[in-house]
């Protein structure tokens, strides 16, 4: 039977707003919202090593930042024009092992992340001319080149949303709507739905082996409506918000 191991289980003070995660150190990185203070911080966990780097990590901008990428053990954030607009403009990098900040310009806007780095443009100039950026210092290191400067594969694996398969085993709780979402990995069979639990919708993780519940867990009680998809997959990986204030990775 497979040996399921809880790696990290970190609770936060606000709302788990965005999460992303660096491909190559392999290091989770989440954006933490309080709405009610306009408060905005981040955290960084490690995949591999489930230690936390840093947490509750604020930086000048108290509110008007957000994650736009992480990469080679930095995290990438935005800035936004103007408090009404979702648009961004500015970068600041940021260490991943201690939170530093490495690096400000806030003339470049974000495009994409390549394989090679990130794609960035001076927002002052018209028509955008795009750049290949160096992540940790925040130096152009040449034109952007489609040929070669491909997307990024983060290797996250989302599940899809679908009919309970009729071979399902029997579930805890019926299914509302009778829609999960589901994947297979290995030897698992990973679903999460919700359901009416006294008259409450809830929304609830489990796991199966050869038809046996190996792992179950809560993520979502007393919601007003339908939550998008509770989980993905990295590696060898599961990883969930639970109550949107707690981000669980357990290893599979």
């Amino acid at each position: 039977m497979t040996q399921l191991k809880l790696l990290i289980a970190e609770h936060f003070d606000g709302e788990v707003w965005r999460m992303e995660i660096d491909p190559v150190t392999h290091t989770l990185f989440a954006e933490i919202r309080k709405s009610e203070d306009r408060k905005v911080s981040f955290a960084a966990l490690g995949l591999t090593t489930g230690k936390t780097y840093f947490k509750n990590h604020t930086i000048d901008e108290s509110w008007l930042t957000g994650i736009e990428t992480a990469y080679d053990g930095v995290l990438l954030l935005h800035y936004y024009q103007t408090a009404g607009s979702p648009a961004h403009k500015g970068l600041a990098a940021i260490e991943a092992e201690n939170g530093q900040v490495l690096w400000h310009n806030f003339n470049y806007t974000f495009d994409h992340l390549s394989a090679n780095g990130p794609v960035v443009f001076d927002n002052r100039l018209q028509p955008p001319s795009y750049k290949l950026a160096n992540i940790k210092t925040g130096a152009v290191q040449r034109n952007y080149n489609a040929a070669i400067d491909i997307v990024a594969d983060n290797k996250i694996i989302l599940p899809q949303v679908i009919p309970l398969p009729d071979n399902f085993p029997k579930l805890p709780v019926e299914p509302h709507r009778n829609s999960v979402h589901y994947v297979e990995h290995n030897s698992l069979r990973i679903v999460s739905l919700h359901a009416f639990w006294a008259g409450q919708l809830r929304q609830y993780l489990y796991l199966y082996q050869d038809d046996e519940l190996v792992f179950e867990d809560i993520l979502n009680t007393n919601i007003q409506k339908l939550q998008p998809e509770a989980f993905v997959l990295y590696h060898n990986q599961l990883i969930y918000l639970k109550d949107k204030v707690e981000i669980k990775v357990l290893n599979l």
